[in-house]
């Protein structure tokens, strides 16, 4: 029984987690340093009782049959939209940076939106399970509404950053559930239509240098529905010729982009509701943040100051300039790439990589070798959160990706987004476990 309960647990993996969180143990403490050398948050102190928590969590996860979730999840998933509506309500929701997406009394908080990921996984895991041997079209226009719920609900706090997280999930479970390429090319063609009409007029006249005078079209709402109204005509027909006359197949195609570009063109005055311009600005100021160095620009700026000056080795731990004088905001939350490569420099920033990409290789050998396909979908959506969550901090930090508040998992301060990493780290061990077993 004592050799049973050890072999549940994958050591190495369980090593480059403890690392992971030692190191953001160690720059969340420096990024409380002052120019004085004194400590003036406690921020560490909490992480330190979150991630003994988390722990405890890790280890609780991995000895409880994950195939159980099975029956349970449809009300973890309840559970998490309850909470999003709940932080909608005023006075019982708290506003942190802008967005009302807190519970909690006093110090004390949660993220819903952060700590649900793993149960809306699980969610979406049981329906693409479920539904193998039903209507593809079916499953996908389901699969998107059990997306679109928490996703819209996060939206509106408004936590763009959060949400975004949701949408990876969604695309690589329907992948990996066999949804045709046709329809995940469609939703993301239509999101970066979407996204590029939202951001095109800011960025015309917040950041490009020549201003391009064919931008109007999408400023000027009789020409945007102009336009709108034009392509879903080019659709109709398309449509028509198609599927009444039986048109050569290049109509079909007609009709799948022109209905593309029109959704794209809707949504981006449905996301201009919910996004400032300036809002926007922060996003894609990233493109040239000189335009706005004290502004929008600062955070990027200051970040790339960070890593460069750490050079190969470093400046050494505790010696970093940019943290220590407050030149970098949410230092210990979405820049703590930034002081960690400030401190230990090329050398650190590699090792972080190596540990990262070690824990990815090992949510795809599990994907590739895993039997039960409800635990496949599953750790295929905890693969695809790690990797956008990675990929888009580092890049954020490093001047290459928009700045959207996302945390680097493990490293970064905050419980509700450490709790949910080790929930989620300890499925795929519960998973890898159990790879084989069928009873």
């Amino acid at each position: 029984m004592k050799n049973k309960f050890l072999s549940i647990f994958d050591y190495t993996l369980l090593l480059a987690i403890l690392i992971l969180v030692s190191l953001g143990i160690m720059f969340i403490y420096s990024s409380s340093i002052n120019s004085e050398g004194i400590s003036v948050t406690n921020e560490y102190i909490k992480q330190i009782i979150w991630a003994s928590l988390g722990i405890v969590l890790l280890v609780l996860v991995s000895l409880y049959d994950y195939r159980k979730t099975e029956k349970t999840s449809i009300y973890l998933y309840s559970i998490l939209i309850g909470f999003l509506v709940l932080v909608l309500i005023p006075h019982i929701g708290r506003k942190v940076n802008g967005a009302r997406s807190w519970l909690g009394i006093g110090d004390f908080g949660i993220q819903p939106s952060e700590l649900g990921k793993s149960f809306y996984i699980l969610f979406l895991a049981k329906y693409f399970s479920d539904s193998e041997n039903e209507n593809p079209l079916k499953r996908f226009i389901i699969a998107g509404l059990i997306f679109l719920v928490p996703f819209g609900l996060i939206m509106i706090q408004p936590d763009m950053g959060t949400a975004s997280v949701y949408f990876p999930i969604f695309i690589v479970m329907a992948f990996m559930a066999g949804i045709p390429l046709s329809y995940i090319c469609y939703i993301l063609l239509m999101a970066v239509f979407t996204i590029f009409f939202c951001i095109a007029p800011v960025w015309n006249e917040e950041i490009a240098r020549t201003p391009l005078k064919i931008m109007s079209i999408l400023t000027n709402m009789k020409l945007r529905f102009i336009l709108t109204a034009a392509i879903v005509l080019i659709g109709s027909i398309g449509f028509i010729v198609r599927r009444y006359f039986k048109g050569p197949k290049y109509f079909f195609w007609i009709t799948y982009f022109s209905s593309v570009l029109a959704l794209g063109l809707i949504l981006a005055i449905a996301a201009g509701k919910v996004l400032k311009p300036y809002q926007i600005k922060r996003l894609i100021i990233f493109m040239d943040p000189n335009i706005d160095p004290r502004g929008a620009g600062w955070n990027i700026i200051q970040s790339k100051v960070a890593i460069g000056s750490g050079g190969i080795f470093g400046r050494g731990f505790l010696n970093g300039t940019q943290s220590h004088y407050r030149f970098l905001p949410q230092q210990s939350t979405d820049f703590i790439f930034s002081i960690l490569s400030e401190e230990t420099g090329f050398i650190g920033g590699l090792i972080v990589f190596g540990l990262y990409l070690f824990l990815l290789i090992k949510m795809l050998l599990l994907i590739k070798r895993n039997s039960n396909h409800y635990g496949t979908y599953i750790a295929s959506g905890i693969f695809a959160m790690f990797s956008f969550h990675f990929f888009i901090n580092v890049g954020m930090v490093m001047g290459i990706m928009p700045i959207t508040g996302i945390p680097l998992l493990f490293l970064s301060y905050g419980g509700s987004s450490l709790w949910n990493s080790m929930i989620c780290m300890g499925i795929i061990m519960n998973i890898n476990y159990r790879k084989n077993d069928f009873k």
